[in-house]
């Protein structure tokens, strides 16, 4: 028997007052899958995380989370346990850019960052060490981070609650070229070392095929998604 697909959006549209409305007609991702989707802008990614992980449900259309409907989920509580399954690398999550990577690692787990618990302190260490952050910068502030660097505490941010599916939200906006593909890789290592699902929406190719096995194009039109080999083209893409 086929696992049911951890996430999947069949003949989804959700109107937030742009040219056209959001539409997907049909996007599946298997547990432990990495999968990049190229097209949406960031106000139309911002719009499919919020669908993905229920914050808001589609005008048509269904989106399954976890075998789930997300219009089945039935109050706060019960989406606040779904949410925690999900870990967002975005720009809109706010960092503290005051206090270390520590402390900003320490902050899933306790609002005591000033020191915070030495267990916690721990936790922290090990989360910067999994996504690549030097041992010089964990307790640095983080406002001296490069992008790179902020972008892996992002991630590390969202990996603390041990999530299944980790959603990447244009990531690559802020980063030098050159960090881009190594940055790409190393996240997939992570990721595949964790067995996670994750979902990329990025206008990077370099990073799509960087992070991912299955690289999809978005026609924002129709909503139909067709794979995207990598190929010089995928080289002089951008965010």
């Amino acid at each position: 028997m086929t696992a049911a697909p951890l996430v999947e959006l069949v003949d989804v549209s959700k109107d937030y007052r742009a040219l056209r409305p959001l539409r997907i007609a049909h996007l599946s991702i298997a547990a432990g899958e990495q999968v990049a989707l190229i097209g949406p802008d960031r106000p139309a990614a911002e719009v499919l995380v919020n669908l993905i992980t229920g914050a808001t449900v589609p005008d048509r259309g269904e989106v399954h989370l976890f075998g789930r409907p997300t219009t089945a989920i039935a109050d706060a509580a019960e989406w606040l346990a779904t949410i925690d399954r999900v870990g967002i690398v975005s720009e809109r999550a706010a960092l503290l850019d005051a206090f270390s990577v520590v402390q900003n690692l320490a902050v899933p787990f306790t609002l005591r960052i000033d020191p915070p618990p030495d267990d916690v302190r721990d936790r922290a260490v090990a989360l910067a060490l999994e996504v690549g952050l030097p041992e010089a910068s964990w307790f640095r502030p983080l406002a001296e981070m490069d992008a790179a660097g902020r972008t892996r505490v992002r991630l590390a941010r969202a990996l603390a609650l041990d999530p299944d599916l980790v959603v990447f939200e244009h990531p690559t906006l802020n980063l030098q070229r050159g960090d881009v593909a190594p940055l790409g890789s190393s996240f997939r290592t992570v990721l595949q070392h964790r067995g996670l699902a994750a979902l990329s929406i990025t206008a990077d190719m370099e990073f799509a095929h960087a992070i991912a096995a299955r690289v999809l194009a978005l026609d924002l039109a129709t909503g139909r998604l067709s794979p995207r080999r990598r190929g010089w083209l995928s080289r002089l893409g951008g965010e």
